[in-house]
């Protein structure tokens, strides 16, 4: 597993500021957005990189652990990513080795699910995409809060008290479990988080788009969750510690379908019926956005089918980077019930229009009349 270096990827200074960082990561999303180089299979690597990259960089929380890790990573590496708390590991520095007496505390990274197509790395270290405040998180790994060696006594040979460094493996995914007296080889206690509570809130696109609010009942007790513009299906938003008796709730949200919008990730579809005078003389129709009303230019002699992209007017995305599109596609919709007169005038306009046949070179052209 390749240690990935997300400062090189968003290339930002490690001292940079989430300012600089979000600056960075919005010029490079554009660059490699893959509607912007369609079928590059590179420049979607590239994409995903980026929004890995800014996940982590952009969470105060995961960049504290990310830096943490960064400082120990060929240590680790070099143990071939094995148990980086054994004796001569990279975190054995930090009391988590053997404890004399006291016994010693081993870790275990748990997770299970595919933590929304983000790197092996990211997986390992993380669990899941950022929960709540930015990518969608699909990943359902557990932590359990890190435990000092027994007896609260500071392992022999630390440099530094262990509570920092426990919260930052207890984000890293790493469940700790006491074990017996160095050596013993078998487990005396073993120490797990309690198992999270979810619930579900389901929501309009309409609320997705705007972000809104729910209530939650937890233990008798009712919770207000912000729910956050550009929620998708499956989204997770965690609140720690509020699932009762020191559980996270997770909130996972259901966005229900919507009559008018077709919509993949962050870009929306619909279809706009114009009249035939709008599409052979051309005009300005209006358009509803879930942002509001736009006006659309119809060309002169726009036909049924074609797809007009509206920059900017589709989904929020949870990561922070530019919106989605809205593509509209069109449908002529022609007059019915002609009377005689305004049947003559369609005669007279057809025939001074003199329109090719459209199915000509086709396996429909005309070829005989069958009566």
């Amino acid at each position: 597993m390749d240690y990935k270096d997300y400062y090189q990827i968003l290339g930002v200074p490690r001292t940079a500021g989430q300012a600089e960082i979000k600056k960075a990561f919005r010029k490079l999303a554009r660059q490699h957005h893959p509607d912007v180089k369609p079928g590059d299979t590179s420049a979607e690597r590239r994409f995903k990189d980026i929004n890995e990259a800014n996940a982590v960089l952009s969470d105060p929380a995961k960049r504290k652990q990310y830096d943490a890790l960064g400082a120990n990573w060929e240590a680790y590496s070099n143990a071939g990513g094995g148990d980086p708390f054994a004796a001569g590991g990279p975190f054995a520095a930090y009391g988590f080795g053997d404890a004399g007496q006291g016994g010693r505390v081993r870790y275990e990274f748990r997770t299970s699910g595919d933590p929304a197509g983000f790197s092996d790395f990211f997986r390992t270290f993380f669990g899941g995409a950022a929960e709540g405040t930015g990518a969608t998180a699909s990943s359902r790994g557990r932590a359990s809060t890190a435990t000092r060696p027994a007896g609260g006594q500071r392992a022999a040979g630390s440099q530094r008290g262990t509570s920092d460094f426990e919260d930052i493996l207890s984000g890293m995914g790493f469940e700790s479990m006491e074990t017996g007296a160095a050596g013993s080889g078998r487990s005396s206690a073993t120490s797990r988080a309690p198992q999270a509570v979810e619930a579900t809130a389901e929501l309009t696109l309409e609320e997705a788009f705007h972000g809104t609010s729910r209530i939650v009942e937890v233990d008798g007790k009712r919770l207000e969750v912000t729910i956050p513009r550009g929620v998708d299906n499956g989204s997770r938003i965690r609140l720690k510690g509020k699932g009762g008796d020191g559980r996270d709730l997770f909130v996972v949200t259901k966005v229900r379908p919507n009559s008018g919008y077709n919509r993949r990730g962050a870009d929306l579809e619909r279809e706009l019926p114009i009249s035939l005078g709008e599409a052979l003389l051309g005009a300005e129709v209006p358009v509803t956005t879930l942002g509001g009303r736009v006006l659309l230019r119809i060309p002169a002699g726009t036909q049924t089918g074609r797809t007009f992209r509206l920059k900017g007017r589709g989904m929020p995305r949870l990561n922070g980077g530019d919106p989605g599109d809205q593509f509209v596609k069109v449908r002529v919709v022609l007059p019915t019930g002609l009377d005689a007169e305004a049947t003559k005038a369609a005669e007279t306009f057809l025939a001074a229009a003199n329109q090719p046949d459209p199915r000509a070179g086709s396996p429909d052209a005309t070829h005989a009349t069958v009566s």
